[in-house]
């Protein structure tokens, strides 16, 4: 099996194996999957952070309003009476307006934030370091997980237009947001190595050899942004080894330049014919008068 470590740009995301008989087509799919089930995965968490924080996300006429605005405008949370988390809410109001502050009590606020956190873990990108591979199976798992919580902390369910529900049911609306630019769909995802695009007609083998033993570094990018950067010679932890070695290195070689004292050369010790002097018995002769 060949070990791909994918990344996107410089940052490292994920490992994944494949035969070297893997149709690129395929793989390049089967990428692209783990690629965006990891992000969804991440939206999902940070907005369940919210959730436990602040309950359930308001009508989209009621976000970024005061009391006294929905109150005059005779706007009514019908969805936020209906989703009520389990065991009781205790009020904590959201400054941005978005959710309706009835928040979980804490221990239902414990299980949230537990599973976000089992959930994170096994999508982290410590597994790259860990040589850990991630599988589509992985990450759908972390989402069933997800989903589990939020069903035992709100068995009514969340309101339609949450964004934790529209991900659960794959109706997320990602236009106009951050989160957009991150998302590469699969017919757009290109994976280059070596700065060689990986063409999905080709199979692995065609470009890494027979070899199943092998490991390889791809990056994932969207069609027509042309080739990524390369790979660096050395990686930054190396870099900054090598920096920290000649640092010492001028530090040891400063500290030798203000040590090159000579005066020690007068000392009798450091005389090279005080030998043959004693011998001759010429030793401690003075020249001048008394």
């Amino acid at each position: 099996m060949v070990l791909l470590h994918v990344k996107r740009g410089d940052e490292s995301q994920f490992l994944l194996q494949a035969p070297g008989s893997t149709e690129l087509e395929e793989l390049t799919v089967q990428v692209a999957r783990v690629y965006n089930a990891r992000l969804k995965v991440q939206r999902v968490c940070s907005e369940m952070e919210e959730l436990a924080e602040h309950g359930v996300f308001l009508p989209p006429n009621m976000q970024g309003l005061t009391d006294d605005q929905i109150e005059d405008l005779k706007l009514k949370d019908e969805w936020g009476e209906k989703c009520v988390p389990s065991a009781g809410s205790v009020f904590k109001k959201d400054d941005i307006g978005r959710r309706n502050g009835q928040a979980p009590n804490e221990k239902m606020k414990q299980v949230l934030k537990k599973t976000i956190e089992e959930a994170k873990a096994i999508i982290s990108k410590k597994h790259v370091e860990a040589n850990v591979c991630v599988t589509l199976e992985m990450v759908k798992d972390a989402l069933d997980q997800l989903r589990g919580a939020v069903m035992i902390v709100y068995p009514m369910g969340l309101p339609p237009y949450d964004p934790i529900r529209m991900e659960f049911e794959n109706k997320e609306d990602l236009s106009g947001s951050q989160a957009a630019l991150s998302v590469i769909t699969e017919s757009e995802a290109q994976l280059w190595w070596a700065a060689k695009e990986l063409r999905r007609t080709k199979k692995l083998s065609d470009y890494v050899g027979k070899n199943e033993k092998t490991k390889i570094i791809v990056k994932i990018q969207r069609r027509g942004q042309g080739a990524p950067a390369r790979e660096p010679i050395i990686s930054s932890e190396e870099q900054k080894q090598l920096m920290l070695f000649y640092h010492r290195r001028q530090e040891e070689l400063k500290k030798l330049e203000e040590n090159d004292d000579d005066s020690c050369l007068n000392s009798p010790w450091a005389d090279n014919t005080a030998l043959k002097r004693h011998f001759h018995g010429v030793k401690d002769i003075k020249w001048r008068p008394r």
